[in-house]
């Protein structure tokens, strides 16, 4: 029907003529007049029996479905057959159905809003929670104060609530902020808003595609001197560092850090793949597009036939489906993927987890320490040989073995570390300021009085 009156085109009237029966989805809309002269059936009864969007649009299409068993039905919805939810059902369910569009919501209030690009995305405000990053947006069917406040959050992630949107009810049109959206008075059938993106660098919000885009514009024959000539290996060592810089972030539990820090990561993970663009070997949608069938792959018990009743078998799952995705038929190909620059640590709990898969592991933590004993005895001995090559060899048998007692206690051994030398650094510093207040020149202390001073510092800090 269109939105006002006479918007129907020659080729609807002449099926509104030939029809038996014509149902109107509703009576409540501008476009309603046009029907004029003609016996309609509306189904405004159903919104009233209906709990929900979904509900209501799958009785409006029962309906019609049903009529047009005994009777030639042409059905009426305000806007384009598009924009209506219970046409696509009936459409989907009977391609032969003939569709008369006319005025859509979404090309009016493109008109009214008077947008410069040609390039927008169009959806109802109660689907809005579907509209993605776009460079324009249409949102018609804002009919409600709770439709508003969703439009208004969803348009906010995208654009930013400061930017200035259209807001259109029937033939008025007002400039407003984003935010104003669910501040509006009297919404109706006729409210929609239309907004676009502002200039380049002056946008309230970016998305992926606008960091992949500065990339480019920095790495641009008249970009930055300094990003044209980098490669994946001159900026590899800047991910290892901004990933560490989100940990401590996380670790100091400082969210606007995170926030900053979680920025930096990505802005290095994007600039690898625009580097990887640029030499045809893939693109960031291949990259994501890579991680996300990754993820229902190795969620077989969320999106397939695999079971998970706990953290525990969801664990178990996703390492079988890991191990089949990346075809490592025996466990020494799941040992040897283990990438040789973790850190030391972190890289031999992980080799141990792996081995210890298909059974060979020590039967507790105690027979792990009793191993760790061994091997201190035999590193104790090569120090005395004072044989280098040797206590290099054992030095490394001790550190693995503590990792393996690490490992089988439950214990993350980087943080068991990190722990224990963020310890030492507090115990060394009380112990320098209880020997300076003493009067103590470090560098002169005898091996009692450094013990004594470590000792009082670790009761002190005991007590604290």
């Amino acid at each position: 029907m269109g939105l006002t009156e006479g918007d129907i085109t020659l080729r609807a009237k002449a099926a509104l003529d030939n029809a038996t029966k014509i149902i109107a989805r509703t009576n409540e809309c501008a476009s309603f007049a046009s029907l004029k002269g003609y016996s309609v059936e509306t189904l405004d009864s159903i919104y009233k029996a209906s709990r929900n969007f979904d509900t209501l649009n799958k009785k409006l299409a029962s309906a019609v479905i049903t009529a047009a068993k005994d009777a030639s039905v042409c059905y009426c919805v305000d806007g384009a057959v598009c924009e209506d939810e219970s046409c696509k059902i009936i459409l989907k369910k009977h391609k032969d159905c003939e569709v008369f569009d006319s005025v859509s919501k979404a090309s009016s209030a493109y008109t009214s809003a008077r947008l410069l690009t040609p390039e927008y995305t169009a959806v109802s405000g109660y689907s809005v929670q579907n509209l993605k990053s776009c460079r324009a947006a249409l949102v018609y069917d804002i009919d409600c104060d709770y439709i508003a406040s969703l439009v208004k959050a969803k348009l906010s992630d995208i654009f930013g609530e400061e930017e200035l949107c259209a807001f259109i009810r029937g033939s008025a049109v007002k400039k407003i902020r984003i935010y104003e959206i669910d501040r509006q008075k009297n919404y109706d059938g006729t409210c929609a808003v239309a907004v676009e993106e502002g200039e380049f660098l002056k946008k309230q919000r970016y998305d992926y595609a606008d960091l992949e885009q500065i990339i480019k514009l920095l790495r641009a024959p008249n970009g930055c001197p300094w990003d044209r000539v980098q490669t994946p290996e001159s900026i590899k060592g800047n991910m290892i560092e901004e990933a560490y810089e989100l940990v401590d972030a996380i670790e100091r539990d400082d969210t606007d850090g995170i926030e900053e820090e979680t920025g930096d990561v990505l802005l290095q993970a994007v600039f690898h793949s625009v580097l990887q663009e640029e030499s045809g070997a893939f693109n960031g949608a291949d990259a994501l597009t890579r991680v996300v069938k990754k993820l229902i792959f190795r969620h077989s018990h969320i999106f397939g036939g695999d079971k998970a009743n706990d953290d525990a078998e969801a664990l178990t799952v996703w390492e079988k489906n890991k191990k089949t995705e990346k075809h490592q038929d025996t466990y020494s190909e799941s040992v040897l993927a283990v990438p040789k620059n973790f850190p030391a640590c972190m890289r031999a709990q992980k080799v141990g987890k792996r081995a210890a898969k298909c059974g060979m592991d020590f039967l507790s933590p105690v027979s792990a320490s009793e191993k760790l004993g061994e091997e201190v005895g035999e590193l104790l001995e090569a120090c005395i040989s004072e044989d280098k090559a040797a206590i290099f060899d054992e030095a490394g048998d001790v550190l693995y073995s503590a990792v393996n007692v690490c490992r089988l206690a439950g214990v993350d051994c980087e943080e068991a570390l990190r722990a224990a030398t963020d310890k030492f650094i507090k115990r060394f510093v009380k112990f320098e300021q209880l020997a300076l207040a003493d009067g103590k020149v470090l560098t002169e202390m005898s091996g009692s009085e450094y013990d004594w001073y470590w000792l009082k510092a670790k009761n002190e800090l005991k007590n604290s």
